[in-house]
């Protein structure tokens, strides 16, 4: 038997483009540049977090997380998307979702979200299935995904 949507998602997934595309036709953006850093990883158990920035993000003066300026606050922030949850797939629709337990962006805390998602051997194609907000136009978000490759952690 071939296998399901569910397991090809389960494991980490290093960023590898993330796109927004307006629904009115302007310009397609990349809110976090060229190259944004992230990673999704999709549990066993049904959760998933995702944590996706802009390369090269500046340190705070203080080096200390909790006292930061209003600026660095700002640029924090606005640099940053982080979310985690459970995760939902229908393998009939072959759709899948993500609930979101906890969210940067206090707005999403307690949404669920249907994703458009597709798997070609190690890219995950995720967007978002109805436009969001995203730099004051509605967009579609396209993200590009490769499978990360197998860490050896362990213990020392």
């Amino acid at each position: 038997m071939a296998e399901g949507l569910r397991e090809r998602l389960i494991g980490a997934w290093n960023l590898v483009s993330y796109q927004e595309i307006p629904v009115d036709g302007s310009e397609p953006f990349e809110p976090l540049g060229h190259s944004p850093r992230g990673i999704i990883m999709y549990t066993p158990d049904g959760y998933m977090p995702a944590q996706l920035a802009k390369p090269d993000r500046p340190g705070f003066a203080s080096g200390d997380w909790f006292a930061g300026t209003p600026q660095e606050y700002e640029d924090e922030a606005s640099s940053y998307i982080a979310y985690t949850g459970p995760f939902h797939v229908d393998e009939d629709a072959r759709t899948l979702s993500h609930s979101m337990f906890i969210s940067l962006f206090p707005d999403w805390t307690g949404q669920t979200q249907p994703r458009v998602v597709s798997i070609e051997g190690n890219v995950l194609h995720l967007g978002t299935a109805s436009p969001i907000q995203s730099g004051g136009k509605t967009v579609n978000s396209a993200l590009r995904w490769r499978r990360a490759e197998p860490h050896g952690g362990g213990r020392s």
